[in-house]
């Protein structure tokens, strides 16, 4: 006997939180706006993050209910972005392109390694032991992390280690930048032209024994461009707010460590006061 009213009792409990559960399901139901699903069809679907939003169906839905433009996708392209905004009668939103941007010029040939890394081809890995083995303790490491996460073919290692980005190709996903352990990749609005190839935190000629391309912190570029450039922690710091579309800084720098980053020929320029490297080989590097 009370079994079965044990019984009776569940089951009627369980008739109630249904019946509850299939009222509040119709009361507080909210019909999805059909044009998400439009709108995420007519982007890239590549959920790169770049735009702010986690992947592009978050952001179908920011665009739908207005909280955001279609102009900060960088993936799509501008007939892409046009699209959106007359389908859903919006302006397209003017957002400047943002691209990853590597403050390190030391590759093979011109920086040295104190010691030599026999381990796991990931800079995470190098640099959990004793911060890689680079003389220079800023310095990238060179073992791709940042080639390997780049969904975008965004990145590419040159002959000398050193990581190059391809601005067309990049979406300012953030992904290098994340998986860097010395830090040294960052998003930057694409106009930004003048460029601190260098984190070095060292002074004087001693840091060219580590680093042909160091910055030694001499501050000609801060005298050329005083209202621009200020050396903070012995590094030039450009003030963007500033019109900075001057190639006056890297006219006198005596290693390169500031340039221009020129859009035509996709390659950093230096100024003529630069040592000129033309070593192909590795620099020094350490023993075996």
């Amino acid at each position: 006997m009370i079994e079965l009213i044990a019984t009776g009792t569940i089951g009627a409990l369980t008739f109630v939180l249904a019946t509850l559960l299939v009222w509040a399901n119709r009361k507080l139901h909210v019909e999805e706006d059909p044009r998400i699903d439009i709108v995420e069809q007519m982007l890239p679907l590549t959920n790169c993050g770049g735009c702010g939003y986690p992947g592009c169906r978050p952001f179908a839905e920011a665009l739908v209910t207005g909280e955001t433009l279609p102009g900060i996708c960088n993936v799509s392209s501008e007939d892409g972005r046009t699209r959106i905004a007359e389908f859903l009668g919006v302006d397209v939103g003017a957002q400047e392109k943002q691209v990853a941007r590597l403050a390190c010029a030391g590759g093979t040939n011109v920086a040295r390694n104190r010691a030599r890394y026999d381990g796991m081809s990931s800079c995470r890995a190098a640099a959990s032991v004793a911060g890689g083995g680079k003389s220079c303790f800023w310095g990238c490491l060179g073992h791709g992390d940042c080639f390997d996460v780049c969904d975008f073919d965004a990145i590419h290692m040159d002959e000398h280690g050193l990581p190059i980005v391809d601005e067309d190709k990049c979406t300012a996903c953030g992904d290098c930048v994340d998986v860097c352990p010395k830090d040294l990749f960052s998003l930057q609005p694409v106009s930004r032209r003048l460029w601190v190839a260098c984190k070095s935190l060292e002074e004087g000629d001693e840091v060219l024994e580590d680093c042909e391309v160091g910055c030694t912190a001499c501050g000609r570029c801060a005298a050329d461009a005083p209202t621009l450039i200020t050396i903070e922690n012995n590094l030039p710091v450009i003030d963007y707010t500033q019109k900075h579309n001057t190639k006056i800084p890297i006219q006198r720098c005596p290693t390169g460590s500031i340039v221009w980053l020129d859009p035509v020929t996709k390659s950093p320029a230096k100024g003529p006061a630069a040592k000129k490297i033309i070593r192909k080989g590795v620099l020094n590097d350490a023993p075996t």
